[in-house]
């Protein structure tokens, strides 16, 4: 049994998507729809950049979608491969929109344009320099935990992504993080500042939760046969109601990413497809489980080689 998961912000790179787009039809008529929808030239910064432009939140989620959708339209209309076959559908934080839109519960035009407003919301929910985001290497869940709640007076911080066994990621101002790097550096843990200007995935991001919130609460969602794993409780998403509130959630919540990647081996899942740029979440399955399969694709030879 196989998932097709989507990678979220911090897979982008200039270019991505190039040889779809460059030769296919179909994939430059969504760079055009997205261009139309977004009412700026989108698709000149995915293919020439430049890089901080892309890199700017508002434009780097619909920039990730449109390249995962463009892959999995190309997949199951140009190879006849049908995804659809999926035990699940998962996305890591933005990547859970590609997850929606190609399982069939959003469409493409309401997905690029909420991705747009999601990713302005989380960028301005914090002025830049105040917030950010902090990588911890080779520590566990419970003890990094542990550390946070022992220290709330010399610094406060919330665990914004359990990523794969001895990735996590940490969200918190700016001053915060800076004690919490000092405190883990003299405990000998490695922690890296990451290169993003807000805190996402925490309570600093309630500003961006409300925008969201009155965003999602007016969305239809369509039915759809495809079971998606949910961010949040890293467990099947049920219905339409708890879909709408746990996509809320997701904004001030952790991505329980290490936990969703075990609940579906443990049932059954021995196959993870990754649609979009870059290899990131393949990286971290292989961290989390050595013996499933997987495969990332992102060129046409990827495709090619599929089996499922």
């Amino acid at each position: 049994m196989f998932s097709v998961i989507f990678p979220g912000q911090g897979s982008q790179i200039v270019g991505m998507g190039k040889e779809f787009f460059n030769k296919y039809n179909r994939v430059k008529k969504l760079f055009k729809e997205a261009d139309e929808l977004l009412g700026f030239k989108l698709s000149n910064i995915i293919l020439e950049g430049p890089e901080e432009d892309l890199n700017l939140t508002a434009n780097t989620q619909p920039a990730i979608f449109l390249i995962s959708y463009s892959i999995f339209s190309v997949i199951k209309n140009e190879f006849n491969i049908d995804l659809h076959k999926a035990k699940y559908f998962a996305g890591h934080s933005l990547g859970e929109y590609s997850a929606l839109s190609c399982a069939g519960y959003l469409n493409f035009n309401q997905t690029i344009k909420i991705l747009r407003l999601r990713g302005n919301a989380m960028q301005n929910s914090v002025p830049e320099g105040e917030g950010g985001m902090l990588a911890v290497l080779g520590s566990s869940i419970e003890y990094i935990e542990k550390i946070l709640r022992e220290n709330e007076k010399f610094f406060r911080a919330d665990i914004a992504n359990d990523n794969s066994n001895g990735q996590i990621v940490i969200s918190g101002r700016t001053k915060d993080l800076k004690n919490l790097s000092e405190f883990l550096k003299i405990n000998r843990i490695k922690n890296i500042k990451l290169p993003v200007s807000a805190p996402f995935h925490c309570p600093l991001m309630k500003n961006a939760t409300e925008i969201m919130k009155s965003e999602l609460q007016k969305t239809n969602f369509q039915k759809s046969n495809n079971v998606l794993i949910s961010n949040v409780t890293a467990n099947e998403i049920l219905d339409e109601r708890e879909l709408k509130e746990l996509l809320i959630n997701q904004i001030e919540m952790r991505v329980r990413w290490r936990e969703s990647i075990l609940n579906m081996i443990n049932k059954g899942v021995d196959q993870f497809i990754e649609i979009g740029p870059g290899k990131v979440l393949s990286g971290l399955i292989k961290r989390i489980n050595k013996d499933v399969k997987i495969t990332s694709i992102n060129q046409q030879s990827d495709i090619e080689s599929l089996k499922i």
